[in-house]
């Protein structure tokens, strides 16, 4: 009887590109990642939504073009990638394991309220503590709109994501890495993955300088750290990581600008690296390190 890792899926070989892959399911999936979504996304780079090479526009679908022109490619990119590269690494059980943590619902109550009431509230403290500015309520519109606009970010965002970067890439990091090692590697890779974005209107193009990514990088890397706890102390609860991913979206999109009026979306990158440092900070000292992170068992 041979021990084998069950998160890597290295055992079978049989020469070829499919044996390639079973060797290196991480590196392949973030080339393929990066790769099905930069070109997926090089027509709304060259559109009008961006550098203005092409002449179009994509059309704007509940007031933004990002659902034509980015989602296409998020859903083609990391969730693509790590389907492709599970059903060859790992058959028909590894797929099986990655659904099963997609339809990990069942999880306390309290975890999910968690999520949706301290997102707003760490963001609006942080914003608040960089501006010095009062928040305003927001209209009745905007809060009855709240809960289907986080339904959206989920089955938009969140499923076009997560599937990759924490279905499939947080445990075979964490289980060769350790739980902080492989975070301080998604975090930076995960925020690269959305560096062409920022030659269009979805990363404020063209006002955008060479310390935008670079921001937007650092935050990622520290909100990873976040959701890297969330993930491993729900027992690897997707719908909780995706929960957390895009109720931060759907903050900064809908409540965030009326109760901040007068600050710039510049201000939202300052205010999220602020709360999640803060967050992430606090978890490391706690956790001191280890994330809620349970090393899995090996199977015979």
């Amino acid at each position: 009887m041979v021990a084998t890792r069950v998160e890597i899926g290295e055992e079978r070989t049989d020469g070829g590109w499919r044996d390639g892959i079973r060797r290196r399911p991480l590196t392949w999936f973030f080339v393929l990642a990066n790769l099905l979504s930069w070109l997926a996304w090089t027509p709304y780079i060259l559109s009008g939504n961006g550098l203005g090479v092409l002449p179009f526009r994509f059309p704007e679908v509940l007031g933004t073009a990002q659902f034509a022109g980015v989602l296409p490619g998020a859903y083609l990119g990391p969730i693509g990638a790590a389907f492709f590269v599970t059903a060859v690494a790992d058959g028909r059980t590894g797929l099986r394991r990655w659904t099963a943590r997609l339809f990990k619902w069942r999880v306390s109550w309290l975890w999910y309220v968690g999520v949706v009431l301290s997102v707003p509230a760490l963001l609006t403290i942080a914003t608040v503590a960089l501006s010095e500015q009062n928040p305003v309520l927001p209209a009745v519109a905007t809060l009855v709109a709240y809960v289907p606009g986080l339904i959206l970010q989920l089955l938009t965002t969140g499923l076009a994501e997560e599937p990759g970067w924490r279905d499939f890439a947080l445990p075979r990091l964490q289980h060769r890495y350790g739980p902080l090692g492989g975070t301080l590697i998604l975090g930076p890779l995960w925020g690269v993955w959305h560096l062409p974005l920022f030659f269009t209107e979805w990363g404020g193009w063209p006002d955008v300088t060479w310390l935008t990514p670079l921001e937007f990088i650092a935050t990622c890397v520290t909100f990873s750290i976040i959701m890297t706890w969330v993930f491993n102390r729900t027992g690897q609860s997707l719908p909780l990581a995706m929960l957390l991913h895009t109720s931060v979206n759907n903050f900064f999109s809908l409540a965030w600008s009326e109760m901040f009026p007068g600050l710039s979306s510049r201000d939202t990158t300052h205010a999220f690296l602020l709360a999640s440092t803060a967050v992430a900070l606090v978890l490391l000292l706690a956790t001191r390190g280890r994330l809620g992170y349970r090393r899995p068992e090996l199977t015979a």
